[in-house]
């Protein structure tokens, strides 16, 4: 039994286009040819800018890197200028000295944060890390000192040390770890 055909395979034959005149390409020519004779930028584009660059410069689009900050300058000396200069001056602070061992053992023992940080741990409250750490660094810090002036504590004279004294020491130690 024999199928109907469909559409021919093969090629499908498209309608040709018209073919263009003589005077018409002539015309498409000295028009092709005209366009790119006028192809440059027009004479100060450059300088002057387009104004479509004008356009999208203003809409927040590309800037210039030629165009300055709107800032003003100050094209004369006058005398507000000399006195800021002199004002500047003054304000830095002095760079400063480091303390002999003796002056910053002074400024430690007298430290009222640490003085509060050890009325605290008397009274028995927590701290936080970071307190335990400013009263151990504090601490750490005292001892080079000391170490450093000669200072001794008499550590070793355990004898002389009340009951008393040795609670507060193990209360201090519980409560650092």
């Amino acid at each position: 039994m024999k199928q109907p055909q469909q559409a021919p395979k093969g090629n499908i034959k498209t309608p040709k286009a018209k073919r263009k005149s003589r005077e018409e390409l002539n015309a498409e020519g000295k028009e092709r040819k005209r366009q790119k004779k006028h192809r440059g930028n027009a004479a100060g584009s450059r300088a002057n800018g387009s104004s479509a660059s004008q356009n999208s410069s203003r809409k927040g689009g590309v800037k210039d890197p030629r165009i300055g900050s709107k800032t003003p300058v100050q094209l004369t000396v006058s005398d507000e200028a000399k006195v800021q200069k002199t004002v500047l001056k003054e304000e830095r602070a002095p760079r400063a000295e480091p303390l002999s061992a003796e002056k910053e053992l002074a400024r430690l023992e007298n430290d009222e944060r640490l003085n509060e940080l050890l009325d605290a741990l008397e009274a028995g409250k927590a701290l936080s890390d970071e307190e335990h750490d400013y009263v151990n660094d504090t601490f750490d810090r005292i001892d080079e000192l000391m170490v450093q002036l000669g200072i001794d504590l008499g550590d070793g004279d355990e004898e002389e040390e009340s009951p008393e004294q040795k609670e507060n020491i193990l209360n201090l130690l519980k409560n650092k770890g």
